[in-house]
């Protein structure tokens, strides 16, 4: 008998708006320091790209009050499903309404948001990058040149969400947009302190974990890939010669096999810099990875597979907004 294969309603991470009071200053860092490309500017917000993003762009700074998140972008896996999706969520009671005339390079979105507030769209029109002849590479699959300033990133990765309670947020990633779980956390009361989720072959596009102050609706981090490990430590040196505040490593997480280095923009948010792809994921059965963090193996292992020996405290509890604020 034939046999129906569903598509998830989520293909990819297209985007991330992040919010930020010192707009000329973060805008530095993401062109000087991690060698992104400025494509346009429309009112207080700016659209950057990474020089293998293969869409016009996938970070917008906007100038704002206070850091943190202003949107996450997620395209359809077919152009039909856009329209389903906005009336599942709907009638979930999480839908905010299409944005028909689009952002730059986009068209029609619909805007909504997860169970802890944090906003997001989907779409499915999309421009894609045309470099201009000075910066076309001679490789057809790059979307353009290698920039020679800084320590150019490849492209987006994830995104990753404080939120009050991961089961809740969880379970509406995966039964209205058909993320799957590939990993979890579970703390010594059995609750979920983090979920790692994807609808492709990557460990994760998002993931979601318990605000260590309890408030939720808080950004923790956006992640640029690189690819090369030492591209890592040579972002760190020109951190450290630049005043950039490294947070954490370079070192490796156990979860997602992912290299990392952590460090804050100059608006106060959280960039996750990844090293490596850590490992892939083809199986159609696969079995959710399960750490008991409340297990001191577990806990370090998890964590920090190479490196220092813990986290430091800002990592369970700092994220953008620092306290939550009334919405935009």
């Amino acid at each position: 008998m034939p046999v129906t294969v569903t598509l998830p309603t989520v293909a990819q991470l297209a985007h991330v708006e992040l919010l930020t009071p010192k707009l000329e200053e973060s805008l530095w860092f993401f062109t000087e320091i991690l060698g992104m490309t400025e494509v346009a500017r429309e009112g207080s917000s700016i659209y950057l790209r990474a020089y293998e993003d293969f869409y016009l762009w996938t970070l917008k700074l906007t100038a704002w009050e206070h850091a943190g998140l202003g949107h996450v972008g997620w395209r359809v896996s077919a152009p039909q499903l856009l329209d389903e999706a906005a009336a599942q969520l709907a009638a979930a009671g999480l839908g905010d309404g299409w944005f028909e005339h689009g952002e730059l390079g986009q068209g029609r979105a619909y805007r909504f948001h997860l169970p802890d507030g944090h906003r997001m769209e989907l779409l499915w029109d999309l421009e894609y990058y045309q470099a201009p002849a000075s910066q076309q590479s001679p490789l057809r699959n790059r979307p353009q040149r290698r920039p020679s300033r800084g320590v150019p990133v490849r492209r987006i990765d994830h995104v990753n969400c404080f939120v009050s309670s991961v089961e809740e947020n969880e379970a509406f990633l995966c039964e209205q947009l058909g993320f799957k779980v590939r990993e979890i956390k579970l703390g010594a009361d059995g609750r979920k302190v983090g979920s790692w989720l994807s609808v492709s072959p990557l460990v994760h596009e998002i993931a979601i974990m318990r605000d260590g102050t309890g408030q939720g609706n808080r950004l923790h981090h956006v992640a640029y890939w690189y690819g090369y490990p030492q591209n890592l430590y040579d972002v760190a040196d020109l951190c450290r010669d630049w005043g950039i505040r490294i947070e954490a490593g370079p070192g490796k997480h156990g979860t997602t096999q992912g290299m990392f280095l952590y460090l804050f923009e100059p608006g106060g948010n959280r960039i996750e810099l990844f090293g490596d792809s850590g490992y892939l994921i083809f199986d159609p059965d696969w079995h959710t990875v399960v750490w008991d963090v409340s297990n001191e193996s577990d806990l370090y292992a998890s964590t920090l597979w190479i490196g220092a020996s813990t986290m430091p405290e800002s990592f369970y509890t700092y994220a953008t907004p620092e306290r939550v604020l009334v919405e935009r």
